[in-house]
């Protein structure tokens, strides 16, 4: 007796700390969803399926169930569907497979049917073996016999679009890919405008893995010929513009292609390669005689290295041509009289009346604040006049102003290629602005070193931080090095403090995109000192950190072309655990004037501005809760880095808290130094 009362307690005891059984999230709509199939209610059957499938997304029973009440209702595709994910799920279900195989056959995906009546017939169990080995020689039969009759053909008639073509679609759907490719390929080299062919040739290369092969296909493909090859080849194509050596593949594939290679001497003239663009020109215009706008660019490269007789006959050939706007250009250039265009007894209805009036529209929309108008009105502008640079650039600035950045930096590309030397000009800055924004992987470098007289002290912050774009997140993940350190390291005395960090912080985070010039982050990290001798601090230590910050600017910055005032401000709520889980917050704000560039000074550029700064925290530390004011210069030359500025500030500072000896209340700093970034 003495034994079973306690065991009977430990028995209670342990029951007690079983944790109950979870509730199964899908057991509520499967209930309904079976009431219902028992009624025969299909539909309110398949509405509680799905709600089942979203609370348990990885059951496959679930699936399978939805997939046979689809079939009642005669909803064959999305019953294979269904099956398809079953089958994902749970690759041991023969059953599943078998299901999911037949609905491919009869909704015409025969080449996924094939494939898995053919894993069946070799894996499976007797009885699904019997069955896919039917199914499968139903399917493999006529493409085999269909190969055998096109290769006789071909034997006979080399030369027969159509022979190659069937073939190549029939090994295709049999997966001998390496002799649909080479059979599509011939195929097309006897039809080379049939672009559609490359499509074809594109994707069967992408499957064999010969990507460099396939991409030169899919680019050939979507640049000229028929527009929905070019539209799908675009698709299938890697999301961002081609490279120089990529577009090279492609003309070695299509070299009578005129859109390919005109692209291609756009981009190397963006590149800066005039001399290789030159040549590309020059094969278009000895192959296609008609394109005025590369005779136009040739002859223009001709005469910016002063051949004029290289360049008026081109140029002749386009004002001769029938592009009257773009004769005019070429007559301006060589300061030739202007030639009128016809004329309308309309003149509303003169393209050039239609793109000035809405020209004129678009510039009192921005003025107004309507860009969705004034975006309107650009449109209908480049339309009336595709060849009008400035429009091209202020669509640029439209999209990049309603946050439609890829549609921007299109745009900007396009007006980049003006001969206007100042819109050039602009749409490349502007170009070169946007593009670190969108790329896939972004590394940003930034320095801010200066030398503080009260501490007799030279710091140095730096950070080294690589992001990566995932779609169209609103949130970038990255990996980060900072730098916080000093020269002194301490104060000296009795008793002596440390003036910085003394530690590169190594760690990985998460950023949000900038909204209205704000930006949260959160970090996680080890912050590992180099001088491994602070007291009581190890030589690693966990780091972590976030918040939020908050930069904008109106006026006139250091790189105005005009004078005008200025003012600046950054503000930041910064969580850092190795402060004791405190919480700083910064505010620091500038104000001035920024006077035109002196040329007698190699066009040095200058601000004279006032700070003025807080710093406060959330656990009142002494050394934490200060604010600070005081002049200051900016100066840069502009033939240094765009980010590269120097700057001196005196300053006058006061502690919002006692300091007890520790310091004086008041302080007098000079500093002086540079900030230096760059993006890649």
């Amino acid at each position: 007796m003495r034994l079973v009362i306690p065991f009977l307690l430990f028995c209670a005891l342990a029951s007690a700390q079983t944790p109950a059984p979870i509730a199964d999230p899908a057991y509520a709509p499967l209930s309904k969803a079976y009431e219902y199939l028992r009624t025969r209610d299909y539909d309110k059957a398949i509405a509680f399926f799905e709600k089942a499938i979203e609370a348990a997304p990885t059951r496959p029973s679930i699936r399978k169930d939805l997939a046979y009440t689809l079939l009642k209702v005669g909803e064959s595709e999305a019953a294979r569907d269904q099956f398809g994910e079953a089958m994902r799920l749970d690759h041991n279900d023969i059953h599943v497979s078998l299901e999911y195989a037949f609905l491919c056959f009869e909704t015409k995906k025969q080449v996924e049917a094939r494939r898995i009546f053919d894993r069946i017939r070799k894996t499976g169990d007797p009885a699904s073996s019997v069955t896919a080995e039917q199914a499968f020689q139903n399917i493999d039969g006529p493409l085999r016999t269909g190969i055998d009759r096109w290769k006789k053909a071909l034997e006979l008639n080399p030369g027969n679009f159509s022979a190659h073509h069937e073939l190549a679609e029939l090994a295709e759907q049999r997966d001998e890919l390496e002799l649909a490719a080479e059979h599509y390929l011939a195929a097309w080299r006897l039809l080379p405008e049939r672009k559609s062919v490359l499509l074809d040739l594109g994707r069967v290369l992408k499957s064999l893995n010969r990507l460099d092969e396939a991409n030169a296909a899919l680019l050939a493909a979507s640049r000229g010929g028929e527009p929905r090859a070019a539209e799908t080849a675009r698709e299938l194509l890697p999301a961002r513009y081609p490279y120089v050596y990529e577009f090279r593949k492609a003309i070695d594939l299509d070299p009578a292609n005129v859109e390919l290679r005109r692209e291609l001497a756009y981009l190397l003239l963006r590149m800066n390669h005039k001399d290789e663009a030159e040549r590309e020109f020059k094969i278009i215009t000895e192959r296609a005689p008609d394109d005025l706008l590369s005779a136009a660019q040739l002859g223009f490269l001709y005469l910016a290295r002063n051949d004029r007789a290289a360049a008026l006959p081109l140029l002749e050939r386009v004002m001769k041509g029938k592009d009257i706007e773009l004769a005019n250009r070429v007559r301006a250039a060589l300061q030739l009289p202007q030639t009128p265009g016809p004329q309308s007894h309309n003149a509303d209805t003169q393209p050039e009346k239609a793109a000035l009036d809405a020209k004129l529209m678009a510039e009192r929309s921005i003025k107004a604040g309507y860009m969705k108008d004034a975006l309107k009105y650009l449109k209908i502008a480049h339309e009336t006049d595709p060849l009008d640079f400035a429009v091209m650039l202020q669509l640029g600035y439209a999209y990049n102003t309603l946050h439609d950045d890829q549609e921007a930096i299109r745009w900007f590309r396009l007006a980049e290629q003006s001969s206007d030397e100042k819109i050039s000009a602009d749409a490349r800055r502007a170009f070169d602005n946007l593009r670190p924004g969108l790329a896939r992987i972004r590394t940003t470098t930034w320095l801010f070193p200066f030398y503080s007289t009260r501490w007799h002290d030279m710091f140095s912050y730096g950070q080294f931080k690589t992001e990566f774009r995932l779609g169209k997140l609103p949130f970038r993940p990255y990996l980060s090095a900072r730098f916080v350190g000093d020269t002194r390291e301490t104060t000296g005395g009795a008793l002596p403090q440390y003036l910085s960090e003394s530690s590169v912080i190594v760690g990985a985070g998460i950023a949000t995109r900038y909204w209205h010039g704000v930006m949260a982050w959160a970090e996680a990290g080890e912050a590992i000192s180099y001088l491994g001798k602070h007291p009581g601090v190890g030589a690693m230590m966990p780091d972590y950190r976030g918040g939020v910050a908050f930069a904008r600017g109106w006026g006139h910055h250091i790189r105005s072309e005009k004078s005008g005032f200025f003012f600046e401000t950054n503000a930041d709520g910064v969580f850092v655990s190795r402060f004791g889980n405190d919480f700083l917050t910064y505010s620091q704000n500038r104000a001035g004037f920024t006077p035109v560039a002196l040329g007698a000074l190699g066009g040095l550029r200058m601000q004279f501005l006032v700070n003025g700064n807080f710093t406060m925290d959330d656990k009142r530390q002494a050394w934490a809760n200060f604010v600070e004011a005081g002049p200051g210069i900016r100066f840069r030359w502009p033939f240094m880095p765009p980010s590269l500025m120097f700057s001196v500030n005196a300053m006058r500072g006061a502690y919002t808290l006692p300091q007890y000896g520790a310091r004086k209340p008041n302080f007098y700093d000079l500093r002086a130094g540079f900030w230096y970034a760059f993006t890649h």
